[in-house]
């Protein structure tokens, strides 16, 4: 190591584990997250950033548990939470190119069993394509207040609006349609993502349930004041919420998203395309109308062109990533604290520079 190189590192404060394997820009930039960390008590965050130039550059800063010792490296594993959903979408996209699954034959067709009647009547009016980009319809789990419905068939699917009429957010829909794709493929969500994304982009660090193999590296969750909650193991696979990853692997996945690896180029412009009641996601005068929703990824356009991104909520893990297609910069970050999102217009600004980042400015209206 250069000698000027380690007394900045040294100067810095970083540790011994970030000394060795970073830039000096890199160190200021961990210097800064780690700022950042401390300001809105974020215990643990990872970070992948890729540069145009295709160049990614991964940071690492905190602990797995507060009150622990294990720090957070490269390989630790974080609940990414909702950003399962675009990888679903990825893989029900793949079965779309092999004809295995239409986007706009009613779910009905399929001839997954129902529990209860009123099923059969939902899924006889809604498609893949509206609940990809959710115009479904069917309500959130989060709007069921204690009693959460967290597979469809615990309960009656639920209409809150008249499908494809406008856009509203379901991870419900999301819960549907992966039954509908296990019972249309025979095979579970873990084994379809083995398969369709995991595998073939090299992600081997992320799977939809536990994996004895994350033992000594899962994150636990913390609260709003940094007080450590669980360490969940998810031993069911959910499409909306249930994956673990790290950033290195999550940001092998936004590229490929980015690039279309793997799907069919009309398929591909689907996915960058926000059509019907999906073109926007709010009224005029609100950042919702900056923003629209492909088949899986919200879309933004600002100063800086056409974005791709998503966000994680399991309340206690906050997640983000954000895509220029056309140039392949991009930023993942996941973080096992309440407080994650804080944090993001200032790590945006740190590496992609300044913009409207109409995104995050929707999260907060949001909430």
């Amino acid at each position: 190591m250069r000698p000027v190189l380690l007394a900045l590192l040294l100067l810095l404060g970083l540790p011994v584990r970030a000394q060795l394997r970073v830039s000096p820009v890199a160190a200021v930039q961990l210097r800064l997250l780690l700022a950042l960390t401390e300001q809105y008590h974020i215990p643990g965050l990872q970070l992948a950033y890729t540069a145009p130039d295709g160049r990614t550059t991964t940071l690492s800063q905190g602990v797995q548990c507060q009150g622990e010792a294990p720090a957070v490296d490269d390989h630790t594993v974080f609940q990414a939470a909702s950003l399962s959903k675009p990888v679903f979408a990825y893989v029900v996209l793949r079965l779309v190119d092999r004809g295995v699954l239409d986007l706009d034959a009613p779910l009905a067709r399929y001839g997954l069993p129902h529990k209860h009647p009123q099923n059969q009547l939902v899924a006889a009016r809604i498609t893949a394509r509206m609940v990809l980009r959710h115009t479904s319809g069917l309500s959130h789990w989060a709007e069921y207040g204690d009693t959460k419905i967290t597979r469809w068939n615990q309960g009656v699917l639920q209409l809150r609006y008249r499908p494809d009429s406008l856009w509203h957010y379901s991870g419900e829909g999301y819960a549907y349609l992966q039954r509908v794709v296990e019972h249309l493929t025979g095979k579970g969500l873990q084994q379809l993502a083995q398969e369709e994304v995991f595998g073939p982009l090299g992600m081997a660090d992320s799977s939809f349930g536990w994996d004895a193999r994350f033992s000594g590296r899962l994150c636990s969750g913390h609260d709003s004041t940094g007080t450590p909650t669980l360490r969940r193991r998810f031993r069911e696979p959910s499409a909306a919420f249930s994956l673990v990853s790290t950033a290195t692997d999550y940001s092998r996945f936004v590229r490929a998203l980015a690039q279309g690896t793997g799907l069919q180029p009309a398929t591909h412009q689907l996915l960058l395309t926000a059509s019907g009641p999906a073109a926007h996601c709010g009224p005029p005068g609100t950042a919702g109308a900056h923003l629209g929703w492909g088949l899986g990824v919200g879309l933004q356009q600002s100063s800086r062109g056409r974005a791709l991104w998503h966000w994680g909520d399991n309340v206690d893990f906050k997640n983000f990533f954000l895509v220029f297609p056309d140039t392949g910069e991009s930023v993942v970050f996941l973080t096992n604290g309440e407080n994650g999102l804080r944090a993001a217009p200032q790590i945006l600004n740190l590496f992609l520079g300044p913009d409207e980042y109409w995104a995050l400015q929707w999260l907060q209206e949001r909430h």
